[in-house]
């Protein structure tokens, strides 16, 4: 085998479990939260096109890695996705233990919005999915009988991820392809230590 055919291949290995490793972290957070990026209206009378960031519930119910999301009209990032032209949000998550040389990802995409509740897709399965995730969410799920606020059900989909595995030189630092995100399995992380110790040390 030549270098050059080598390194691609190797190459592909560490996207691959770069890949597993993201998808990991998203569907085996034991809190299912993470650190939501929107940017206000350009309308909005005091922070036009800033961005804004706040921790966001989310539950991994998709196989191919979208995320559901209940948003509230009444919250900040709910009112910049429903004023933005495609709904645009990204999502980062981490490593339970956050640290300079472990690893977080974060997933850039557009959020669906279903403002009718009975429009969601398969959405018993959806709902219990969120709950098992979110048990104290049932006070503010959408169609809710005297829920706390007005509330749809919304699906983020990913287009871009960019995951850093730690350290330079070490770990995989770069995006991964959305294809190559999304047939990735998580739970499935070989016993495997390539060139280049891709993370298998820092589960």
């Amino acid at each position: 085998m030549s270098y050059a055919v080598h390194s691609y291949n190797l190459s592909l290995f560490k996207l691959h479990i770069a890949a597993i490793i993201a998808r990991n972290l998203i569907e085996l957070s034991t809190t299912s939260v993470g650190n939501m990026a929107t940017i206000y209206p350009a309308d909005h009378p005091t922070m036009a096109k800033q961005p804004f960031s706040l921790q966001e519930y989310y539950a991994s119910c998709h196989a191919n890695g979208s995320l559901t999301l209940v948003l509230m009209p009444i919250s900040r990032h709910s009112q910049n996705i429903l004023k933005s032209s495609n709904h645009s949000a990204s999502i980062s998550v981490w490593s339970q233990r956050p640290a300079a040389s472990r690893a977080r990802v974060s997933l850039m995409g557009s959020v669906t919005v279903f403002e009718d509740p009975k429009s969601m897709p398969e959405r018993q399965a959806i709902e219990a999915c969120y709950l098992s995730k979110h048990p104290d969410a049932s006070w503010w799920l959408p169609d809710t009988e005297n829920g706390a606020h007005l509330a749809y059900w919304a699906r983020f989909d990913p287009h871009d991820i960019y995951f850093v595995g730690g350290f330079g030189g070490q770990h995989y630092i770069g995006y991964i392809p959305l294809q190559t995100y999304q047939d990735a399995s998580p739970k499935n992380i070989p016993n495997l230590r390539p060139a280049g110790r891709i993370l298998l040390e820092q589960g």
